[in-house]
């Protein structure tokens, strides 16, 4: 039985396929054009992935039972080959006696020609002379049979060897499969669980082409002052965006790691329609982008007020788009963090870079593209289906951990 080449027919054809698919991730998929992205299988067709594979493991199953009571057939003493191999062994033993006694027969007769006298007749002699030359005939033919049943039994013996050690064989094949279709097995009963539960519950993916870019932040900001400074948003993807939540944040940290207090710093936005400077709401969102088409971006004025109390330390500025639109009302891309060092009230900061000059921290690539503002902002309420953001406090943001946005929102999500 050939039960590997089986079972990795049935296992690729019936499970593989769709779990590669399942695992090959947004990479693979931004990766390819629109045209060549693999589709998403259905929880039907897992489904049915799944059952091939449970299938394929029951026969694999089955099929190492068969295989284990083959060795146990093998190995038994009552096996047709080992009786066999009994049989021409017990044949072996009796030539090799029946030889033995030919061999002493030979033995004697030529004892009895050696101790005629020397007076013994010729015809004593004849007759002694004939049985030792009969003895050797009978000697000679019984090696013969001899050799013919020792090499009969030797083979039976190999050929019982043989059949035993291709019956392990077998079974180490089969058990080897058994393993294979089990894992298969799995991975398919994985990917159905996961399709299920997303399909219960849908996650919007983010995606790192919707990017944000901080640009005329200086590198070190005083006490008491006001910075202005822009934010742009651009969108990378293929598709228009209905709408879009700028999010901005200030976080800081005194020398000794202690956390500023946000009242100490204040940031504010603004666009050629929002009339005026606003405050950044309480989820620290700049307004709204609404219908900012594919490739195109928006830009918004940002305005950051250090208090003259603020503390000599590090701060830092975050950015990021929110989408909030009818697909999918929850994906973020990653967020950008920018530092700029805080001087105390008073000090006037030596001539440094700024976020024109540099590339946020822990960031994808912050160049935008060259092409219009096609987006509208817009100055609107804070909306139910923004998702939350998560940010790393204290000393954790000074060490490089910085701002976690939420990478994956339920579609169903608030």
């Amino acid at each position: 039985m050939n039960i590997r080449r089986a079972l990795a027919t049935a296992v690729a054809a019936a499970v593989t396929a769709p779990v590669v698919i399942l695992s090959a991730g947004p990479a693979l998929a931004d990766a390819q054009p629109p045209a060549q992205t693999q589709k998403k299988p259905t929880v039907a067709e897992l489904e049915k992935a799944a059952a091939a594979a449970k299938k394929v493991y029951e026969d694999a199953v089955a099929a190492e039972e068969v295989a284990r009571k083959a060795v146990d057939a093998a190995t038994s003493d009552t096996a047709p080959l080992h009786v066999k191999a009994k049989a021409a062994g017990k044949e072996a033993g009796a030539a090799t006696a029946a030889k033995a006694v030919a061999d002493k027969a030979v033995s004697d007769a030529q004892l009895i020609l050696d101790k005629l006298p020397a007076d013994a007749t010729a015809e004593d002699r004849a007759t002694a002379e004939k049985t030792l030359a009969d003895a050797k005939k009978d000697a000679e033919k019984a090696a013969g049979v001899e050799a013919t049943a020792v090499e009969k039994a030797r083979a039976a013996l190999k050929e019982a060897q043989d059949a035993e050690v291709a019956a392990f064989r077998e079974l180490d094949r089969a058990t080897k499969a058994v393993k294979a279709a089990l894992a298969a097995k799995e991975a398919a009963d994985k990917a159905l669980a996961d399709a299920k539960k997303e399909a219960e519950n849908p996650v919007c993916e983010p995606d790192t082409r919707l990017t944000s870019v901080l640009t005329g932040l200086p590198e070190r900001l005083t006490a008491g002052t006001t910075t202005d400074f822009s934010l742009r948003i651009t969108n990378g993807t293929q598709k228009s965006l209905d709408k879009l939540r700028p999010f901005t944040y200030v976080w800081a940290a005194d020398k000794n790691h202690h956390k500023v207090s946000g009242d100490l710093l204040r940031l504010k936005w603004s666009t050629a329609t929002s009339g005026g400077w606003k405050d950044v709401d309480s989820l620290h969102r700049a307004g709204t982008v609404e219908n900012l088409a594919a490739g195109a971006h928006a830009d918004l004025r940002l305005r950051l007020t250090l208090d003259a109390r603020t503390p000599a330390g590090q701060g830092y500025a975050f950015a990021a788009a929110i989408v909030g639109d009818a697909s999918c009302d929850g994906s973020q891309p990653p967020m950008e963090k920018y530092p700029f060092e805080i001087l105390a009230a008073g000090t006037k900061p030596a001539t440094g870079k700024s976020t024109a000059d540099t590339k946020p921290l822990g960031g994808t690539s912050t160049t935008p593209l060259n092409t219009s503002t096609t987006g509208q902002l817009a100055a609107t309420g804070a909306s139910s289906t923004t998702p939350k953001l998560a940010l790393a406090g204290g000393a954790a943001v000074l060490t490089g951990a910085g701002a976690i946005l939420g990478a994956r929102r339920r579609r169903t999500g608030g």
